[in-house]
């Protein structure tokens, strides 16, 4: 299952925004956490900033800071304000005037349908003050201070 996706860029960025309450952060600083370009932050934010989970001002001086609480922003609603789903469940058409594939989707349809469900409502579960602490547990079994630069493999 492929997780370099948006949501992923997102979720890592907004957890190292975490680790500095009350501060804001330039495009350029959050692309150096996520590893991407300071355009894909923009672009991804974007959606962030419209959903009201993260708040932005522009200029020198300005920079991307969280809207809200930790435990007020959930993974769910994260997804939805990317447009971008944690794992694509939907059959791709690949011959979409295949009569055995319309049969296979029918089929599908509702299990699908269901497991979609049953994810979005644990993501709307998952807040990111959850994965925040986390992050800090990681951070002390390994003897660290959050905000120290680590990537682990």
């Amino acid at each position: 299952m492929k997780r370099d996706t948006r949501l992923s860029v997102a979720l890592h960025v907004l957890l190292h925004m975490a680790e500095r309450p009350g501060t804001s952060m330039t495009s350029t600083e959050m692309a150096a956490c996520a590893q991407t370009n300071p355009v894909v932050i923009r672009r991804t934010f974007a959606g962030l900033r419209e959903a009201g989970i993260v708040s932005s001002v522009k200029g020198h001086g300005g920079g991307w800071s969280l809207a809200r609480p930790l435990a007020d922003i959930n993974l769910e609603e994260i997804q939805r304000a990317l447009g971008e789903r944690l794992i694509k469940l939907a059959p791709d058409d690949e011959s979409p005037g295949c009569l055995v594939e319309q049969a296979v989707h029918h089929a599908l349809d509702d299990a699908v349908a269901e497991a979609t469900r049953v994810l979005d409502q644990r993501l709307a579960t998952i807040t990111l003050a959850d994965l925040a602490r986390d992050v800090g547990r990681l951070y002390r079994a390994l003897g660290k201070t959050p905000g120290e630069n680590i990537h682990v493999l």
